[in-house]
């Protein structure tokens, strides 16, 4: 049963509607393999069988009584256990958030459960989303369906696990350093970090409010770019709730003809954290693929990604610290490591001053406005996700080319576009020699995912890119 959990979810819906399958034989086929491959992977935090079972048999009844269907009527996702879900802990990943339950759901689950999805639970993360790793002291290690003794990354972690190993359809993660694209890259998924506010933050903990406005957003994960693009199409739109939110409508891609007269800008590394040889392949046979089939490719390198890195740091990182400094506070000893490790970090570094804080600030916005103008030249590009596919548990530095390359240096390259407020996408398109799934990466200007999604799709098709995990 389990092919049948591997179906793209565009076409479960299509099998709904057509009543070859019934939404219940396909929700209790994503329960059978979440009991199945969910002891080894811990991607899950709750489910509610009881409310899966109800809302399958009123889709059930939907489709028998020939309702008006909605493009996700009867398909199965999962959601990050840090957005609201009502009747599911909210937690994200701490004890000091132990036991809080939402009695309702955040708007962007509400237009989930309005086109006809089925909420089979929510899935793990690390302890406040402050990391690239998922593991916390309420439900401990979620690992990878690629090799256990690897992470499925952080923080959308359980999501990335979860769909990847098919326990779920596709779902909503969230992204402020690279928490949507990181998982996927390392799972093996496709994953999608929207423009700010063109799905809205709403409900989701911790807010994206005040100088993480421009960091922080949620968006679809997963196995195909069609489900990601309907996902996306399903749960965009303004919100009052998020500060961010604005009414830009969803557009149809250009023509075929018109989508190839974009240039497209590529880079192998930003020439200071090294990536691994099958990376750099797998942005070399990108390039390949998008050429054959006549899209313009030039090598461009924009400048200011450094500078983007460090600011993304001090609002992340820094100023992060700050905000969740009283939360944590007194409460050292019931932190996970990995968070403890996390905060760390932070007080390794100068202290923010509100001084340095409002300079950083204004710093960004000149940053953002010259990489704009570079993207006028190259309105998408190509580049890696990560200098290293999914690493083993605890790993921290890695050798590449003669350098170490540390932990979150190897991540800057999803960094940079929070900081700058990009729309970015994910695919697999390669593998490691250990098996391991290997993404790229193509970012291009706000409120232009649908550019990004028509490009990524003809990658998908030309090199036939999602994989089912051996497990």
């Amino acid at each position: 049963m389990d092919d049948l959990t591997f179906l793209p979810a565009t076409e479960m819906a299509s099998r709904i509607r057509s009543k070859t399958i019934s939404v219940t034989e396909l929700v209790e086929a994503h329960l059978s393999q979440i009991e199945h491959v969910n002891p080894r992977i811990n991607a899950f935090v709750s489910i509610d069988h009881k409310q899966v079972h109800r809302d399958a048999a009123a889709a059930q009844s939907a489709v028998q009584s020939g309702e008006m269907l909605g493009p996700l009527h009867g398909v199965p996702l999962t959601i990050k256990s840090s957005i609201d879900v009502s009747g599911l802990p909210c937690e994200a990943g701490t004890k000091l958030r132990a036991g809080n339950v939402p009695d309702s759901d955040a708007p962007l689950v509400a237009r989930l459960r309005a086109a006809g999805a089925i909420i089979l639970g929510n899935t793990n993360v690390p302890e406040l989303l402050m990391a690239y790793e998922t593991d916390n002291l309420l439900y401990g290690r979620t690992n990878s369906p690629w090799d256990v003794t690897r992470t499925p990354g952080g923080s959308s972690g359980g999501e990335a696990a979860a769909i990847a190993a098919g326990c779920s359809a596709g779902g909503v993660g969230s992204d402020g350093g690279g928490s949507i694209r990181v998982p996927a890259h390392f799972s093996g998924i496709c994953g999608l970090k929207p423009t700010p506010g063109r799905i809205p933050a709403t409900g989701h903990f911790p807010g994206s409010v005040g100088p993480f406005t421009q960091l922080g957003v949620v968006g679809p994960m997963a196995r195909t770019v069609g489900d990601v693009k309907l996902l996306l199409e399903v749960m965009a739109g303004p919100d009052d709730g998020d500060v961010r939110s604005a009414p830009v409508l969803l557009h149809q891609p250009d023509a075929e003809q018109q989508l190839r007269k974009v240039r497209i800008g590529y880079f192998e590394d930003d020439g200071l954290a090294p990536v691994t040889l099958e990376t750099r392949q797998a942005v070399r046979r990108t390039v390949i693929s998008l050429r054959d089939q006549g899209f313009d490719v030039q090598s461009f390198r924009p400048e200011g990604l450094e500078e983007a890195r460090k600011l993304w740091w001090l609002f992340f990182g820094l100023t992060g610290g700050l905000v969740l400094g009283p939360m944590l506070e007194g409460h050292e000893a019931e932190l996970s490591p990995i968070l403890r490790e996390f905060n760390g970090i932070v007080q390794s570094d100068a202290p923010m001053t509100l001084n340095r804080l409002l300079n950083a600030w204004m710093y960004r916005d000149q940053c953002r406005i010259n990489f704009m103008k570079q993207m006028q030249d190259f309105p998408v590009l190509l580049c890696p996700v990560c200098s290293v596919p999914a690493f083993r548990h605890g790993e921290r530095s890695w050798q590449i080319e003669g350098k170490e390359v540390k932990y979150l240096d190897s991540m800057r390259y999803t960094q940079w576009f929070n900081l700058l407020g990009n729309p970015a996408i994910v695919i697999p398109v390669g593998q490691s020699p250990d098996g391991l799934p290997i993404g790229v990466q193509f970012v291009g200007r706000p409120y232009e995912e649908e550019l990004l999604l028509g490009i990524a799709a003809r990658v998908e098709k030309a090199c036939g890119s999602w994989k089912k995990p051996p497990s």
